[in-house]
């Protein structure tokens, strides 16, 4: 069993320092003393409550159980004085506390920090530069820029506020890359004035260092589309022409125009080859400022092409991508593996969802890509459309999504727009603050929700004022607006251009406390939807009242779902199927452990999308699929027809000890710790398995807390 320290290091429980810290107590307690046999009963008894809660336990969650103990035996002066040397201890250690955190986060033995992030490897410098960095913003961020009730609902897990590792610096979350516009009018990287490109391997080229500095500016996901690139497709294929034409006359040859014709094809097909090569290295081998690929997602929607012949060659460069793809990437071992960045997103349309369409091939291309390598995830046009004004575009990352909002002139814009942060609601919290009473429910939700409104007004009042010299290639540059030097982005925070969102976590087992069914009961149901609309019409109350664009979001919780679980069962004990796990339910999820099969759970997660305007993912558990196409092109065929954006999630693990291609296991070890474990050879050394999890709606492969890998190990199969 492990313990985790106040510097996040994890060690084993050692059950003497128990007895040890209530012994020195006991000295000075007076006339109150506890026996040793009365000692170590104490002991005993918080050794068997630690272990049944089934994960690694917080110093102070043991300190609260010891003095629970010591209360339940009357000795009353003894727990007096138990207390005040926890308060003498706490004063010494608040002078100190970032200091210990970034000391222990360099020699690699701090593991909340270690598995914060499943995309980043603690072991490196720049993820530790990065780190660092944010130990002392969230210090300055809890002591000086953040008002202490909301700190300390953050430290409760009545909220979470987000990323607050970056609050310090005046940045925003995800972004929709204006790359249309940076490629077509010219950009600046690094104070060097980017031209409009001369062919497709400049474009492809020149994108990934867009992708790289907005990365660097910013700590969300960002997005682009490959529309954006299917222009310059032409623009090669002219200039090959050209020079096929110059080389014909040093032949002295006549050629007919299909072969000249099937030339130009040719090499055009090995540049576009080239220019989603050159995406899919660069973006996996960059490493951006704060230590990891960048957060990408690529969008393939072939009714964005703007004429037929852009559309035959957005085709072209869909195929080429989900080829790569599919085939993945080398690891340092020469085997090839699937990465977790860029993030794919193939919309379903009518001209490639049935058979025989013109487009049919590619969906049939997705659909062995998923199988194989969890990607591309599936956004359907015609659901998204209902939704959002007859508009079909691209997520934020891997699942913000903006509002509709249109220009000055009538017109929709989705591009060179942003997401200013989230602010996460525990639901769990307020069902259990309840007591189960729906009055007391709905009284907290509304004292929830005004604390959540403050914090995210935290959020936005930090960019207010905000200089476009922060930031050029977002700002001045393009990617989001081209204001001038010494501009603010106010302009920017309002009026829906960009979204602010209020995020939600745990509907699962808030309905399950309150109502006691599963959500997915139908006399559960109308209670759940009840708690969304009660949501939305909160955040349509804000914006009428601030001119800000605040929506509802299907919060990613990676490492939060732990930390959640974590605070309601301190505060509220162990409750059968609700705090009775190391993670909560994401979002509006069915719980991974409820058994249902994928088209019921995708039909009944659809009408909780529609209610998320902020942003939402659905996903089915499938097993290996690779052997079975048609069933996942049956599947596609129904996200199309039922939800608006969905997903499968598949394993595609590697044991490097013994060459294992399949599914590695989690287990638990000698201490109780579930560990991951190749079912062919044992290894558990973490440094030899590629292991690949969709977690948040992304893809993770760095591994995750005991939380999360609990919440994997758990999940039933939907298929």
């Amino acid at each position: 069993m492990k313990i985790i320290k106040r510097n996040g290091a994890e060690e084993d429980f050692d059950i003497n320092k128990i007895v040890v810290a209530v012994s020195k107590a006991n000295v000075a307690a007076g006339k109150s003393k506890l026996s040793m046999e009365q000692i170590k009963d104490i002991a005993d008894y918080v050794e068997y409550k630690c272990d049944k809660l089934n994960r690694a336990v917080s110093v102070e969650e043991i300190q609260d159980m010891v003095e629970n103990q010591i209360m339940s035996t009357g000795a009353f002066e003894l727990a007096k004085d138990y207390v005040r040397y926890r308060f003498q201890r706490s004063l010494i250690r608040k002078a100190n506390t970032t200091d210990n955190r970034i000391l222990s986060l360099i020699e690699c033995n701090n593991e909340d920090v270690k598995q914060e992030n499943s995309n980043k490897n603690p072991t490196v410098n720049s993820v530790q530069r990065d780190y660092m960095a944010g130990e002392v913003s969230k210090d300055l961020t809890k002591r000086m820029l953040l008002p202490q009730d909301i700190v300390e609902a953050d430290k409760e897990g009545i909220i979470h506020f987000h990323d607050s590792d970056y609050f310090a610096q005046h940045m925003h979350n995800c972004d929709l890359v204006n790359l249309e516009d940076m490629l077509m009018n010219g950009t600046v990287i690094s104070e060097t004035r980017i031209e409009k490109p001369h062919s497709f391997s400049t474009a492809c080229n020149i994108a990934t260092q867009i992708i790289a500095q907005v990365a660097s500016n910013q700590y969300g996901g960002q997005s682009i589309s490959l529309a954006h690139l299917a222009p310059f497709v032409d623009v090669s294929r002219k200039k090959i022409h050209a020079e096929v034409l110059e080389e014909v006359k040093t032949f002295g040859c006549t050629p007919s125009e299909e072969a000249i014709r099937q030339v130009v094809e040719n090499r055009l097909r090995k540049e576009v080859i080239k220019g989603v090569q050159t995406i899919q290295y660069q973006v996996i081998t960059l490493m951006t400022t704060n230590g990891q690929a960048p957060f990408l997602t690529v969008f393939m929607y072939l009714n964005e092409a703007k004429n037929e012949r852009e559309k035959k060659d957005l085709a072209l460069i869909i195929e080429e991508s989900l080829k790569q793809r599919y085939q993945g990437v080398k690891n340092e071992s020469g085997v090839w593996i699937t990465p977790a960045f860029p993030k794919l997103i193939y919309v379903l349309e009518e001209d490639n969802i049935t058979e025989g369409t013109e487009y049919y091939y590619l969906t049939e291309m997705a659909a062995r890509c998923t199988a194989k390598r969890l990607v591309p995830d599936y956004i359907s046009e015609k659901k998204m459309m209902e939704l959002k004004e007859g508009n079909c575009f691209p997520v934020m990352g891997c699942r913000s999504a903006l509002s509709p909002w249109k220009d000055e002139d009538g017109n929709y814009k989705f591009y060179g727009r942003f997401n200013q942060g989230v602010v996460t609601i525990n639901l769990v919290d307020v069902a259990l603050s309840s007591g189960g009473d729906m009055d007391a429910f709905w009284n907290i939700f509304d004292e929830r929700l005004d604390l959540c409104y403050r914090a995210l007004m935290c959020r936005h009042n930090r960019l207010k004022g905000t200089l476009s010299d922060a930031a050029p290639i977002l700002w001045q540059n393009g990617a989001l607006a081209r204001l001038k030097k010494g501009e603010t982005i106010d302009r920017l925070l309002y009026g829906g251009y960009s979204t602010i969102s209020l995020g939600y976590a745990g509907l699962y087992e808030c309905v399950k406390y309150m109502t006691g069914k599963s959500h997915t009961d139908p006399e559960a149901a109308p209670f759940a939807l009840e708690v969304m609309e009660y949501m939305n019409k909160a955040c349509n109350r804000w914006k009428d009242e601030t001119n800000i664009g605040f929506s509802i979001y299907g919060s990613p919780i990676e490492s939060t779902t732990y930390k959640f679980a974590k605070c309601l069962q301190k505060r509220f004990g162990i409750i059968e199927g609700v705090t009775d796990r190391s993670y909560i339910t994401n979002s509006y999820h069915v719980n991974v452990s409820e058994e249902i099969d994928a088209f019921a759970k995708l039909k009944f997660e659809s009408q909780f999308q529609a209610l998320s305007t902020g942003g939402a993912i659905s996903y089915v558990e499938v097993p290996n699929m690779q052997n079975n196409i048609p069933a996942v092109l049956q599947l596609i065929r129904y996200i199309y027809d039922n939800i608006m954006y969905a997903e499968l999630n598949t394993k595609s693990d590697f044991c490097q000890e013994c060459g294992f291609d399949g599914e590695i296991r989690i287990v638990n070890d000698d201490s109780g710790k579930l560990v991951w474990e190749c079912p062919k050879c044992g290894n558990r050394d973490e440094n030899k398995l590629n292991v690949a999890r969709r977690t948040c709606g992304y893809i993770g492969t760095q591994f995750w807390n005991q939380g999360r890998t609990q919440e994997i190990k758990e999940r039933v199969l939907h298929l």
